[in-house]
């Protein structure tokens, strides 16, 4: 399969289905992939397809290149909607995750003022108090939450860790107090479908106790490593999102 490997540790921008124009940060390796989730749908692979022989990038070449990249935006006259932090893994195994964060914060305020600081994290060190207060100075904090189930998400999800545990992992998003943003894969095949009742009933009921400040719901765009994977319809997703809207909780939908 052709996986997407994004360069580091600065990429695009790129118009993000979601997010409008997104300058991304990718504070994992540029050669490979690095993550504690192993995802039946991971448009970068899967984790044996994707070992690094780079180290993980500074916090001052981080920063460097954004810089660098801002200006060349800014004097062209084009802004980033959103600075994202992504790519190649998950950007909270950075050992240095929250003082690029606070950096980040100071170049966005220097350059694109206008711009959301984006993370895509997949909620596993939500736990950390460290990493939870430099979540808190993001604008847009969006953790996945694919179920509520543990047994699915070691199916669909495959958390590296065997310690972990989904409902320790909504507990730490309660502590969010509201500033955060669910995100929900919704897919079927090869023993996955997460669109029926029986796992989307709990996870709205799960919804209620976090409080989001609002949910992004969406499928499959890109090819995936697992290619028995399918697509939830956009009738599916629709019900999903009323669902959600039913319960008082802004929702937007992908195709």
């Amino acid at each position: 399969m052709s996986t997407i490997i994004f360069p580091s540790p600065i990429y695009g921008p790129v118009r993000s289905r979601r997010l409008g124009l997104s300058l991304g940060i990718n504070l994992l390796p540029g050669d490979g992939k690095i993550c504690n989730f192993d995802c039946l749908y991971c448009e970068i692979g899967f984790n044996k397809d994707g070992f690094t022989r780079t180290k993980h990038p500074s916090r001052e070449l981080v920063a460097e290149k954004l810089e660098q990249q801002l200006i060349k935006m800014h004097d062209a006259g084009e802004h980033p909607d959103v600075l994202t932090f992504a790519g190649n893994g998950e950007p909270t195994t950075h050992p240095h995750f929250t003082e690029i964060i606070a950096d980040t914060v100071k170049l966005r305020d220097k350059w694109c003022p206008k711009a959301k600081i984006s993370v895509l994290s997949n909620a596993t060190f939500t736990g950390r108090p460290a990493i939870r207060k430099a979540l808190m100075m993001v604008d847009n904090n969006i953790q996945k939450l694919d179920t509520v189930d543990n047994d699915y998400i070691k199916k669909l999800d495959r958390p590296t860790q065997p310690s972990y545990d989904v409902n320790k992992v909504i507990e730490h998003l309660k502590l969010f107090n509201g500033h955060v943003i669910i995100q929900t894969m919704f897919l079927k095949g090869d023993g996955t479908d997460n669109t029926s009742d029986k796992y989307v009933l709990p996870w709205l009921d799960t919804l209620q106790a976090i409080k989001p400040e609002s949910v992004m719901i969406y499928t499959i765009d890109r090819e995936t490593p697992d290619h028995e994977l399918r697509k939830a319809t956009p009738a599916e997703l629709d019900r999903i999102k009323s669902m959600v809207e039913a319960i008082g909780i802004s929702c937007s939908a992908a195709y």
